[in-house]
């Protein structure tokens, strides 16, 4: 597939139409109709409704990847302006569970894609290492959540999430379907280990609905998705967490309930602050473009969570 064809695809997307796509690329209308024809035909699926123009289930699958080629051909173009050399060398990638919901692979594959000769590392993150893995040198860029709000740390906002609290599926107030906040606050939230940043204990807690009190505690300890989902399920505790989360980690006997009325949190990608190696400051430019590109990926208001998984 060629690139031309790929642009001219999302521009219809974006643009509604045909005519207004051709418009923008300053190309004529049949040539923008034969991109996306020819697409189709290498692909060998309908991407696109065309009255009224709308994308088809393989065009809702397939766009992630298009917006992530076209953002690594533009990392690709700036690559040549840096430095002789610098798109070779290494780049330790740190993820905290799923990271940023689908855009993390996004990225990761737009990266590989731009720097073919970087040596890229991945390296799992448990809830304790928001900074740690930044500042003792693990990880050079990580996927993280929330922002870890510390000065030695550089956040970019990769997507904005409505909340959601994880119970056990047998438990009473799994049956409500949603919550708010005033439901939830007297639950025995999982505690965090030591070391764990304020800012995720905070998030994991609700404490900005807490008016400085303490959150009652399950004496488990939340150190990773899977420890969390174990110690629910086991009716030893809730968790909490985005959105997103629902979509990656569907449980048996558990159930992820909405909070209606908590405040929507970020997931961001973090980088030690002031770090001008070039592979980093590549693979921020090219993360906070590919989230620029997706903001379909953020739930309307009134988003709804895959149904419960029985046990």
């Amino acid at each position: 597939m060629e690139l031309r064809q790929i642009t001219s695809f999302l521009a219809v997307v974006e643009e509604g139409q045909f005519a207004r796509a051709a418009e923008r690329l300053f190309l004529s209308p049949a040539a923008v109709t034969g991109h996306v024809q020819a697409l189709e035909r290498e692909l060998g699926v309908r991407l696109l409704e065309r009255v009224p123009v709308r994308l088809t289930p393989a065009g809702q699958r397939f766009i992630t990847h298009a917006r992530a080629m076209v953002a690594a051909a533009d990392a690709a173009r700036g690559a040549v302006s840096e430095p002789d050399g610098a798109a070779e060398g290494l780049l330790r990638v740190g993820v905290m569970g799923h990271g940023s919901a689908e855009l993390t692979p996004a990225i990761l594959r737009a990266f590989r894609l731009a720097h073919p000769r970087v040596e890229m590392r991945l390296l799992d993150l448990d809830f304790t290492e928001h900074v740690s893995a930044l500042l003792d040198h693990r990880a050079d860029v990580a996927f993280v959540r929330p922002d870890p709000r510390d000065e030695r740390v550089t956040s970019d906002v990769l997507t904005t999430e409505p909340r959601i609290v994880v119970v056990p599926t047998s438990s009473d107030i799994a049956a409500a379907g949603t919550v708010h906040l005033a439901d939830i606050l007297e639950l025995p939230f999982l505690s965090t280990p030591a070391g764990t940043p304020r800012s995720f204990t905070d998030y994991l807690h609700f404490a900005s609905a807490r008016n400085g009190l303490a959150a009652p505690r399950s004496p488990d300890l939340a150190r990773n998705p899977v420890s969390v989902l174990s110690s629910v399920v086991a009716g030893r505790g809730f968790g909490s967490a985005l959105y997103s989360f629902a979509r990656y980690y569907p449980w048996p006997g558990t159930t992820f309930l909405p909070v209606l009325d908590a405040p929507w949190e970020h997931s961001v990608l973090a980088s030690r602050s002031g770090d001008e190696n070039p592979l980093v400051r590549g693979f921020r430019r090219l993360a906070t473009s590919i989230a620029a590109e997706a903001n379909w990926l953020a739930p309307p208001r009134e988003w709804a969570l895959p149904a419960r998984i029985e046990e």
